[in-house]
């Protein structure tokens, strides 16, 4: 059983941490001393060994939790797993708030672990703005060199490298796909504070434009308002397309809801969210970004490699997926040409 450290920051701290006028770099206490044992939880996977038995100690930090980055962390504890190496882990969720992050970060600089592992942009920045010492690895980010985590994916200097969750070809794929399909506008819905998503929105809206496509854009600061973003766009618009907007992907079902009561397809950047009901998406599995940045992480500790030596990179198989249920749910005919592109036609999965 993993154990799954809830790094939840109680709503009287954060009011007092405001009125103090902090933010992220704030130097306000992250609770009481007690530690974050107490904060514990039982969760699913792989949690390592006990500290006592352990030879390294791994900070986790994942921004929310949902089923891309969970498969994610599974990879990246599995790759560890499978080198042999004596872990134990300290898996911290941030709740989908960036001060979350930003305190989590604090508390493993200060707990002086072995490696950070970032899962998510703001959960890496959140590291780096923290440490220059401690090795860190991310994954889950989609442009490493535009949230200045790394220099170049080819040499990514300091204590950093990883892998990111874009596929060049992903968005030219799925616009190209909205295009064929006789669609004329996307409707966008994403957190403008996540500099993961503003790049993603970015290209989305160059490469429509190179396909005579419109866009809208609704934009939201938490999960509570995914749903009235997607209904104040549902009458303009006759697609969605969801980037990998960790917002956004956590309240997906809200998505869905509108989607399926206007007929308007949902595509998406990431499998996990087919098989939750979204009509399409062009992605890969994230248990693989997660195994080959675990892959890295074990270069570091291992054979002691500098982090800013080891190239980051890339997914490497990019995948069509087709949820036939969806279509039926969202007025779609699944014509044979559909059917053909698709490198998978998948299910919406039980409990989703």
């Amino acid at each position: 059983m993993k154990r799954l450290l809830l790094m939840v920051v109680m709503i009287s701290t954060l009011s007092l941490i405001v009125a103090c006028g902090g933010d992220s770099e704030s130097n306000s206490d992250s609770g009481d001393s007690e530690s974050n044992e107490s904060n514990s939880e039982e969760g699913s996977g792989n949690s390592g060994v006990s500290e006592d038995e352990a030879d390294y100690v791994v900070g986790v930090s994942q921004i929310v939790e949902h089923p891309s980055l969970d498969r994610a962390t599974e990879g990246f504890q599995d790759a560890l797993d499978e080198a042999g190496l004596k872990v134990s882990y300290d898996v911290s969720l941030a709740q989908g708030d960036n001060q979350n992050a930003q305190l989590i970060a604090e508390q493993f600089v200060s707990d002086e672990v072995d490696l950070i592992f970032g899962n998510s942009t703001p959960s890496a920045q959140s590291a780096l703005n923290e440490t220059s010492d401690i090795p860190i690895v991310f994954t889950s980010v989609t442009d490493p060199v535009g949230s200045e985590l790394v220099e170049s994916m080819d040499n990514p200097g300091g204590n950093v490298t990883g892998t990111a969750d874009s596929h060049p070809e992903s968005v030219p794929k799925t616009v190209e796909l909205i295009k064929d399909m006789g669609n004329e506008s996307i409707g966008l819905i994403y957190n403008s504070g996540e500099q993961n998503s503003v790049s993603q929105v970015e290209n989305v809206k160059s490469v429509a434009s190179e396909h005579d496509l419109s866009t809208e854009e609704a934009t939201v600061s938490s999960s509570s308002e995914v749903m009235q973003a997607a209904q104040s766009l549902a009458g303009d618009v006759d697609t969605f397309l969801i980037v990998t907007d960790n917002t956004v992907v956590s309240a997906l079902e809200s998505v869905l809801s509108v989607a399926q009561d206007n007929d308007v397809p949902v595509f998406t950047s990431e499998l996990d969210s087919v098989s939750r009901g979204a009509f399409a998406g062009f992605g890969f599995d994230y248990y693989d970004i997660g195994f080959e940045a675990g892959e890295k992480a074990v270069q570091i500790l291992e054979d002691g490699a500098n982090p800013g030596d080891i190239e980051a990179n890339y997914p490497q198989n990019l995948m069509l997926h087709i949820n036939e249920d969806a279509a039926s749910n969202m007025g779609v005919e699944l014509t044979e040409d559909l059917e053909e592109r698709a490198s998978e036609i998948v299910s919406t999965e039980e409990g989703e």
